[in-house]
């Protein structure tokens, strides 16, 4: 809800000291842009500040301790549950200014950037150096590090190389306090001390303000093979990813798309699949020129079996481009047909990947609501869109009675509420089911430590406590 108060002349004037008038917005139809982001849910702030160093950051936050101003900071906005909705009004630091690459350290494979550089950018630059960054969400050229970061997002990389969380060597912030802070080292070893970078990564910006990260690079491969695996049904095509994470070669992505998503795309854009099908697989393998081959066979061994239609390997870049072509399509026919569509991205063990699947299909059934699946199969990590119109508040009810079912299967499966999309807004209700009342005490107490008025980033991630 908009927050009508309006903030301290004084605190307005001391801002415009600080940062020059051209870069502290006020004005409604200023600010109105920064109040929303990927969630569709909006309130717009009191004022929009954009700093261009670490140290007016410092000082915004200062001022913002000095006269109890809440404050969030944001990218680009792609969040989607909602962590960037400044949901008390009060200051929006946007990073859209410090976005530059500052280092490229070949010689130590880490590379310094600002908050606001977009991750395309830093894979950019760090190709141009024979490296890449793994993290790769499918927001890459619109999303910004400092938006990765807050909510550890990866993407398909992250089944071999893991999330930003094992990818960031340090950073450079300042507390919701205004305290500057250091963490991590820049080597790959470190253990001095408790590990703050790892705390700080994924905490939705609720404990500080990235100001500048440290980034681990990792070598780019000699080459990469792509394959698809298309199957008669959802079952068959869980139980290959089972099996292809269970051999030794992990590939660097392992994609899942369900048969409900095929047939939606198939409206939308050319597609050489058959019209059996029930779900595909697509699969990339990265390695030495040498044994691409050999690595390529293993896995493709493991995707056969009982329910595999076809199976195809891309020998060029032509073909590569083909294969991915019905992933690539999926995000725009899902906006086109569910605008509003409800996004969850569960995670589950992968060996418990066929049980969700099958359990979803229960409940779309159960609850009269249309689920699509797709995602990271290879850490089983499992979009789940509930396809509702928000005007029906019948369908809207049974969404919510289908989701809270949803995050239980999950829950029993021994998976977690949420990969890389954070808790935000969305899930702030369901987040005492997956953890203990001792864990959730704690985290308040560490948010205390970090932000002792409570003024960075409110009301997200942790459940709201009961006053009765």
């Amino acid at each position: 809800m908009e927050n009508t108060t309006p903030l301290p002349t004084t605190f307005v004037e001391a801002l415009i000291k600080r940062l020059g008038k051209e870069r502290v917005f006020t004005d409604a139809g200023d600010v109105w842009s920064y109040g929303y982001d990927n969630s569709r849910r909006h309130v717009p702030p009191q004022a929009v500040v954009l700093p261009k160093n670490h140290e007016e950051v410092r000082d915004i936050i200062r001022l913002c301790n000095e006269h109890h101003v809440y404050v969030l900071a944001r990218g680009h906005g792609t969040a989607t549950t909602g962590s960037t909705v400044p949901v008390r009004g009060g200051v929006v630091i946007s990073m859209e200014k410090m976005n530059r690459i500052i280092e490229v350290d070949a010689a130590n494979r880490l590379m310094r950037v600002e908050p606001g550089v977009t991750n395309q950018a830093v894979q950019d630059a760090a190709k141009a150096e024979g490296f890449f960054w793994a993290p790769d969400p499918t927001s890459a050229p619109v999303s910004t590090i400092g938006g990765n970061l807050a909510t550890n997002a990866a993407g398909p990389r992250g089944v071999k190389y893991g999330t930003p969380r094992e990818n960031v060597l340090g950073l450079r912030c300042v507390t919701g306090a205004g305290d500057e802070l250091v963490t991590g080292v820049k080597t790959t070893k470190g253990v001095v001390g408790y590990d703050l970078t790892r705390l700080i990564v994924g905490s939705e910006g609720d404990l500080a303000v990235i100001t500048e990260a440290t980034l681990k690079l990792t070598p780019l491969p000699e080459t990469k093979r792509t394959l698809r695996a298309i199957y008669a049904d959802i079952g068959s095509a869980a139980r290959a990813v089972s099996r292809i994470m269970a051999q030794p070669i992990t590939p660097c992505a392992l994609e899942f798309i369900d048969g409900q998503a095929i047939n939606m795309i198939r409206g939308y854009t050319e597609t050489d699949l058959p019209e059996n099908a029930g779900a595909l697989l697509m699969i990339e393998v990265d390695g030495s020129k040498s044994c691409i081959d050999g690595l390529c066979e293993s896995v493709m061994a493991a995707a056969r079996g009982e329910g595999c239609l076809k199976l195809t390997a891309a020998r060029t870049e032509e073909e590569v481009k083909a294969l991915w072509q019905t992933r690539k399509a999926l995000s725009p026919a899902l906006r086109k047909v569910a605008p509003k569509k409800i996004n969850e991205d569960v995670v589950v063990p992968v060996s418990h990947i066929p049980e969700l699947i099958e359990s979803l299909d229960q409940l779309s059934k159960k609850h009269g609501i249309i689920i699509i699946t797709f995602g990271h199969a290879g850490n089983g990590n499992i979009h789940v869109n509930l396809l509702v119109d928000p005007s029906d508040a019948d369908a809207m009810q049974r969404a919510h009675a289908c989701l809270a079912e949803v995050f239980d299967k999950v829950l029993e499966l021994g998976g977690t509420l949420s990969g890389e999309h954070g808790i935000g807004i969305d899930k702030r209700e369901f987040v005492a089911q997956e953890l203990s009342p001792v864990a959730i005490q704690l985290m308040r107490n560490i948010k205390a430590q970090f932000d002792p008025l409570g003024l960075l980033n409110p009301d997200k991630g942790l459940p709201v406590i009961n006053s009765k």
